[in-house]
Protein backbone atom coordinates (compact mmCIF):
# COMPACT_ATOMS: atom_id res chain seq x y z
CA UNK A 1 0.00 0.00 0.00
CA UNK A 2 0.97 3.64 -0.79
CA UNK A 3 -0.84 6.94 0.66
CA UNK A 4 0.06 9.56 -1.70
CA UNK A 5 -0.53 13.50 0.12
CA UNK A 6 -1.14 16.62 -2.29
CA UNK A 7 1.44 18.30 -3.12
CA UNK A 8 1.65 22.14 -4.80
CA UNK A 9 4.80 20.62 -7.18
CA UNK A 10 1.80 18.41 -8.48
CA UNK A 11 -0.54 20.89 -9.06
CA UNK A 12 -0.89 22.91 -13.04
CA UNK A 13 -2.62 25.58 -14.27
CA UNK A 14 -3.17 26.02 -17.57
CA UNK A 15 -5.80 28.73 -19.29
CA UNK A 16 -8.54 26.32 -18.88
CA UNK A 17 -8.64 24.53 -15.86
CA UNK A 18 -6.43 23.69 -12.41
CA UNK A 19 -5.07 20.45 -12.39
CA UNK A 20 -4.09 18.63 -9.65
CA UNK A 21 -2.34 15.35 -9.81
CA UNK A 22 -3.30 12.41 -7.36
CA UNK A 23 -2.39 9.24 -8.35
CA UNK A 24 0.51 8.75 -11.55
CA UNK A 25 3.16 6.80 -12.00
CA UNK A 26 6.07 9.22 -10.71
CA UNK A 27 3.68 8.93 -7.75
CA UNK A 28 4.26 4.87 -7.49
CA UNK A 29 0.77 3.70 -9.45
CA UNK A 30 1.67 1.54 -12.02
CA UNK A 31 -1.55 0.65 -13.77
CA UNK A 32 -4.13 3.57 -13.38
CA UNK A 33 -3.71 7.21 -12.62
CA UNK A 34 -6.26 9.71 -11.11
CA UNK A 35 -6.57 13.73 -10.92
CA UNK A 36 -8.63 16.30 -10.10
CA UNK A 37 -9.71 19.06 -12.42
CA UNK A 38 -11.20 22.75 -11.26
CA UNK A 39 -12.70 24.67 -13.90
CA UNK A 40 -13.98 28.71 -13.44
CA UNK A 41 -17.33 29.19 -14.74
CA UNK A 42 -18.57 29.07 -18.21
CA UNK A 43 -14.83 27.56 -18.88
CA UNK A 44 -14.45 25.88 -22.28
CA UNK A 45 -11.14 23.69 -22.72
CA UNK A 46 -9.40 22.67 -25.84
CA UNK A 47 -10.74 20.24 -28.55
CA UNK A 48 -8.41 17.04 -27.94
CA UNK A 49 -8.74 13.64 -28.14
CA UNK A 50 -6.99 10.85 -25.40
CA UNK A 51 -5.41 7.42 -26.55
CA UNK A 52 -7.15 5.92 -23.55
CA UNK A 53 -11.01 5.40 -21.97
CA UNK A 54 -11.50 8.12 -19.43
CA UNK A 55 -13.72 8.48 -16.50
CA UNK A 56 -14.89 11.90 -15.69
CA UNK A 57 -16.40 11.87 -12.15
CA UNK A 58 -18.17 15.49 -11.46
CA UNK A 59 -18.03 16.10 -7.58
CA UNK A 60 -19.11 19.64 -7.65
CA UNK A 61 -20.79 21.72 -10.31
CA UNK A 62 -21.63 20.58 -13.87
CA UNK A 63 -20.16 20.10 -17.29
CA UNK A 64 -20.82 19.83 -21.07
CA UNK A 65 -18.98 18.10 -23.07
CA UNK A 66 -18.97 17.89 -26.95
CA UNK A 67 -17.51 14.19 -27.37
CA UNK A 68 -17.41 12.80 -31.42
CA UNK A 69 -20.41 15.19 -32.06
CA UNK A 70 -22.60 14.24 -29.40
CA UNK A 71 -23.10 16.80 -26.34
CA UNK A 72 -23.52 15.91 -22.73
CA UNK A 73 -24.38 16.93 -19.42
CA UNK A 74 -23.28 16.17 -16.49
CA UNK A 75 -23.92 16.95 -12.99
CA UNK A 76 -22.54 16.62 -9.73
CA UNK A 77 -22.68 12.94 -8.32
CA UNK A 78 -22.67 11.69 -12.56
CA UNK A 79 -20.00 10.41 -13.91
CA UNK A 80 -19.10 10.23 -17.90
CA UNK A 81 -17.18 7.73 -19.52
CA UNK A 82 -15.12 8.96 -22.52
CA UNK A 83 -13.91 6.80 -25.28
CA UNK A 84 -10.22 6.77 -26.62
CA UNK A 85 -9.34 8.51 -30.15
CA UNK A 86 -12.58 10.45 -30.07
CA UNK A 87 -12.25 14.65 -30.60
CA UNK A 88 -13.83 16.22 -27.66
CA UNK A 89 -14.70 19.45 -25.66
CA UNK A 90 -15.22 20.27 -22.46
CA UNK A 91 -17.19 23.28 -20.68
CA UNK A 92 -17.94 23.99 -17.27
CA UNK A 93 -21.60 25.26 -15.93
CA UNK A 94 -22.21 28.39 -14.05
CA UNK A 95 -20.26 27.51 -10.99
CA UNK A 96 -16.93 25.95 -10.12
CA UNK A 97 -16.85 22.81 -11.02
CA UNK A 98 -14.49 19.89 -9.66
CA UNK A 99 -13.95 17.11 -11.40
CA UNK A 100 -12.20 13.19 -10.35
CA UNK A 101 -10.80 11.63 -13.60
CA UNK A 102 -9.40 8.57 -14.24
CA UNK A 103 -7.35 7.20 -16.80
CA UNK A 104 -5.32 3.88 -18.10
CA UNK A 105 -1.66 5.06 -17.12
CA UNK A 106 0.39 6.23 -20.14
CA UNK A 107 -2.54 8.15 -21.95
CA UNK A 108 -1.44 11.11 -24.32
CA UNK A 109 -3.44 13.72 -26.01
CA UNK A 110 -3.95 14.77 -29.45
CA UNK A 111 -5.30 17.88 -31.14
CA UNK A 112 -6.88 18.05 -34.51
CA UNK A 113 -4.44 19.15 -37.28
CA UNK A 114 -1.17 18.04 -35.20
CA UNK A 115 -0.55 14.25 -34.94
CA UNK A 116 2.47 14.84 -32.40
CA UNK A 117 1.78 12.98 -29.03
CA UNK A 118 0.97 15.54 -26.03
CA UNK A 119 2.06 14.29 -23.07
CA UNK A 120 -0.44 14.80 -19.74
CA UNK A 121 1.79 16.39 -17.13
CA UNK A 122 -0.65 14.74 -14.30
CA UNK A 123 -0.79 11.48 -15.24
CA UNK A 124 3.10 11.23 -15.74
Amino acid sequence: MRIVSATEDRVITTPAAVTTALAAPSQGSTELCNWRVRMAPGTTGPLHSIDREQLWTVLAGSLSIDSGGVTGHVAAGETVILPPGVDRQVTSGDEVTDVLVCMAVGGVATVPGNPAPVPLPWAR
